[in-house]
């Protein structure tokens, strides 16, 4: 027995209220099913769809095809996959914006760190303010008294110091820290219509359940899988070489730090 052939909505088997008032394309549910003028639509959830029914006209198609949102990607792999690498290429090749997530989040706190923190960067920075200083109360004159340096303590904000503790110990970032940044991608200019490739998030499963949760849905998630040689072989040279230019320069501190006290001896 032939079964009469079901008419699906503009929309398909995607939401046309996430589709309307989100911009998001949402897979439907059969349970969360309604018929409007002969057509069969399925919604993410039954209030999507008892709000369908109280105003159909306004998610349905009129004088031109509903407007399908642009490309969404979330790109992740672990630390030296080369996902920053491959979401430039594809950025530019499909004319999206590139979000390297972790580098935005340093952009945040920036203005009042005024450097990028994490372990990777604290390396660069463990010198920095220890033998110079040293250098420089030396090369006074022991007569002048020596003016102290008072550093301004910077206040961060709950929000600031939630985002710190993330990038130093990889603490979650709290859902409503997360509210301030992530939902401005799908739902707010210039990202909202052009789309974008996301680097780095979701990094966890409570991260994708976030996503979940907000209805914020990529269009495509792609794991990048590299053996652990190949990560080994691209990140230990050039960490190699600032570990030898960090030996370098101390070198040549204690060196000017040596003549600087022989010179006060005199």
């Amino acid at each position: 027995i032939m079964q009469k052939k079901r008419h699906m909505g503009d929309t398909k088997h995607f939401c046309p209220v996430s589709l309307k008032e989100n911009f998001v394309l949402y897979p439907g549910l059969r349970e969360h099913a309604a018929k409007y003028k002969e057509k069969i639509y399925y919604f993410s959830t039954s209030e999507f769809r008892d709000k369908f029914l109280k105003n159909p006209e306004e998610y349905v198609a009129h004088s031109e095809p509903l407007q399908a949102p642009p490309l969404r990607v979330c790109l992740l792999g672990i630390h030296g996959a080369g996902k920053s690498t491959c979401a430039r290429q594809i950025a530019d090749k499909l004319g999206i914006f590139h979000i390297q997530f972790e580098e935005y989040l340093q952009e945040l706190i920036l203005p009042k760190t005024k450097r990028k923190v994490g372990p990777s960067f604290d390396e660069d920075h463990e010198d920095d303010n220890k033998i110079p200083e040293e250098l420089e109360d030396f090369s006074q004159n022991a007569t002048k008294t020596k003016t102290k340096k008072t550093k301004q303590k910077v206040e961060l904000t709950d929000e600031e110091e939630a985002i710190k503790a993330n990038l130093m110990d990889n603490r979650e970032l709290p859902p409503e820290v997360l509210d301030e940044i992530v939902p401005d991608w799908w739902k707010k200019e210039p990202f909202r219509s052009t789309g974008f490739i996301l680097d780095g998030f979701p990094r966890t499963s409570d991260e994708a359940r976030y996503l979940s949760e907000r209805g914020l849905c990529p269009d495509i998630a792609v794991y990048i899988q590299v053996e652990e040689d190949d990560i080994l072989n691209r990140l230990f040279p050039p960490r190699l070489k600032k570990w030898k230019e960090r030996r370098r320069k101390k070198k040549e501190y204690k060196k000017k730090l040596k003549e600087l006290k022989a010179q006060k001896r005199v």
